[in-house]
């Protein structure tokens, strides 16, 4: 039975990225009114910002699935399955949701956006894709033990999750509501994102061989820029730290 315990814990992140996958999916009706007297009814996203909570929830939960299974020596390859199932509904196919009702408001906000095909908005799904492929690889790979090769489909996940957050609340210092809400922005972010996860860029794992700061500085810089940016950025922080963390990793790469 306690073997089973992490299996349990990876459950849960597969049902929270089910129901932000429900949140993303929810819409309301808003009119948009075309000349003096037609008004052309459509949809767009109404709680997008809930579904990216579930997925800040699932990653936590995906965090100690890990650390209960080497607590309790309970690893296992069905618990290794199931956790690369459950992050690419959770931190794949949630994200690419929330990036497929961003680029629906993109196209809302053109004059001619109405008529735009809905294969225009299929890109979204990239991402999804680019993740389950770094899912398999990662499985097949037995040197990623201390480092990464290719951004981890997590914080892939939690970088596209924080887009309606900093959309929703905003922030004092710079505004980049524009940004998320343009088409070409969007697609370059899901190209990206997608390049990231399966190139096979030498990435750092946030896991301390030892105690020592030579050996942890990177990650010690990380934390610093975290806090830093947390508490002056708000949800911002999240794209300046997962640019951080890759910009720290080719810094301080191990020969």
């Amino acid at each position: 039975m306690t073997k089973q315990i992490p299996n349990i814990f990876t459950l849960i992140n597969l049902f929270l990225g089910c129901i932000a996958i429900m949140y993303a999916l929810q819409t309301e009706t808003i009119s948009i009114y075309v000349g003096d007297d037609l008004s052309t009814h459509y949809n767009i996203p109404e709680r997008l910002t809930v579904a990216a909570y579930f997925i800040f929830a699932a990653a936590v939960v995906d965090f100690l699935d890990g650390f209960v299974a080497r607590l309790l020596n309970a690893t296992s390859e069905m618990g290794k399955q199931l956790d690369s199932l459950s992050d690419v509904v959770s931190f794949g196919v949630a994200p690419s949701m929330i990036l497929y009702q961003l680029l629906r408001t993109s196209f809302i906000k053109e004059e001619t956006g109405l008529e735009t095909s809905v294969a225009s908005l299929f890109p979204a799904f990239i991402v999804a894709c680019a993740g389950a492929y770094r899912l398999a690889r990662f499985n097949l790979d037995t040197t990623q033990s201390y480092g990464f090769k290719g951004v981890p489909i997590p914080a892939a996940g939690l970088l596209i999750a924080s887009f309606p957050l900093i959309l929703h609340y905003g922030n004092s210092i710079i505004d980049v509501s524009e940004w998320l809400t343009n088409k070409w922005v969007l697609y370059i972010v899901i190209a990206l994102v997608s390049w990231l996860m399966i190139s096979k860029l030498p990435l750092m794992a946030l896991k301390f061989k030892d105690f020592t700061i030579k050996n942890n500085l990177p990650k010690i810089i990380l934390v610093v820029i975290t806090l830093v940016a947390a508490i002056l950025l708000k949800w911002l922080a999240v794209p300046v730290v997962f640019i951080a963390y890759i910009i720290l990793s080719l810094l301080y790469k191990q020969k």
